[in-house]
């Protein structure tokens, strides 16, 4: 049975922390995956209160940039493929709901040899789920695409359905939706300490107080190994840098009606991806490297991008890019990968608490399913369950690198 939230609660005679208000779920963390539970939520009018220890969509995380890549066909897994089709509809949604576009259709292609893992991957997942593609050789790269320079025995994979989502649109359309269905979102107000009661509930300390909830929601982003210390899935926090050149001989060939989004990967196993032209002609062109970056700390990231960085993307962009590489560095941004072992997601209830459900370590591909994960934490929550197909990320599984190999 629903009840009031936000209501006030009498202190303890026990001496056990005050309880300032009680809430049917709480939300900790307000990005991309926790704003979305917050509207879901909000939405199938529970009482929900979301804590976010910056301000609202910020750019201090891992949900900017301005830019992520949609696609359908996905090359770590067909599993994901589900779940990629019904984000398209409610990114749809999204964008109707709050009056905002946070998606463009652009097509999307995978580059690399023929056995590598964007084009045998993603191959494999259109053939299983039936999904519009298209095989291309060198050459037809080069007509089709002219910005890209492939190598003779590199090919494509081609989707018309991938496109461009907006992060920080994304996200403030979520906590703009959720305010308005009723939820009560608290910013700079930091999570420092959760407990799952014996009887069932939780408990939620922050430095504003002690809130308590039916059930909870840990959506922490980077900060997973502060609030997750006993998690059995190892979480690692890695650097990645992005860059905007603004193309030698201008933007026009990269415009969002001519250049499709696009993951290269090479023999050596690098991966660079990019973006068309989004903002104009003088916001550039968005690229980067999924790979690579080192340890950080999210609390004291290096925010400088160094000459030596951008050099590297450069050298890389040579012989692909040349419009690129020999363009202008316009400027670039420091973001962070939360990573498991395996890539894959942690989207389950708690191990040990199930009126607890986790939701971290998105790898570097998380963004495109925001919605979808949206609604799949509000099922959790509020039902226990979802018939959405995540097994494939339940926090108890066993973990190790290069599961993602076709």
């Amino acid at each position: 049975m629903q009840r009031p939230y936000g209501r006030p609660q009498k202190p303890n005679p026990d001496g056990s922390p005050v309880v300032s208000h009680s809430y049917d779920v709480i939300v900790i963390g307000l990005g991309g995956m926790g704003s979305a539970a917050a509207c879901h939520i909000a939405g199938r009018g529970q009482g929900v209160l979301g804590l976010e220890r910056f301000g609202p969509a910020h750019n201090l995380g891992a949900s900017h940039g301005g830019s992520r890549i949609y696609r359908q066909s996905y090359a770590e897994g067909p599993e994901y493929v589900p779940l990629s089709l019904r984000a398209r509809e409610l990114w749809d949604r999204l964008g109707a709901d709050a009056e905002t576009e946070v998606f463009a259709r652009t097509g999307g292609i995978m580059i690399g040899r023929a056995d590598s893992l964007m084009v045998a991957g993603s191959l494999r997942s259109a053939r299983e789920w039936g999904l519009e593609h298209e095989v291309l050789d060198a050459t037809e790269i080069r007509s089709r695409f002219p910005t890209f320079a492939p190598a003779d025995d590199d090919v494509a994979f081609y989707e018309r359905e991938a496109g461009v989502v907006r992060p920080e649109l994304t996200v403030a359309a979520h906590l703009r939706l959720a305010e308005r269905r009723g939820a009560e979102l608290r910013f700079n107000e930091p999570a420092t300490r959760w407990e799952a009661l014996p009887g069932g509930g939780v408990r939620v300390t922050t430095a504003g107080g002690t809130v308590a909830a039916d059930r909870l929601i840990i959506a922490p982003g980077a900060w997973a190994q502060r609030l997750l210390p006993d998690l059995a899935i190892p979480l690692s926090v890695e650097r990645r840098v992005t860059y905007w050149f603004a193309p030698k001989g201008g933007v026009a060939p990269f415009d969002i009606t001519r250049h499709p989004v696009y993951v290269w990967e090479t023999p050596d196993d690098s991966e660079m991806y990019g973006f068309p032209a989004l903002d104009g002609t003088d916001g550039g062109v968005k690229v980067g490297f999924h790979y690579g970056g080192g340890a950080a700390d999210p609390d004291h990231l290096h925010r400088e991008i160094r000459p030596v960085e951008v050099e590297e993307m450069q050298d890389f962009l040579r012989s692909r890019i040349p419009a690129l590489a020999t363009g202008r560095f316009l400027r670039g941004t420091a973001c962070t990968y939360t990573l498991t072992p395996d890539e894959h997601f942690v989207l389950s209830a708690h191990p040990e608490h199930p009126q607890v459900i986790v939701a971290c370590g998105f790898s570097g591909h998380g963004f495109k399913f925001v919605p979808v994960i949206g609604e799949i934490l509000a099922d959790l929550a509020i039902d226990g369950t979802t018939h959405h197909p995540i097994s494939l990320f339940d926090a108890s599984r066993s973990t190790t690198f290069g599961a993602l190999q076709p």
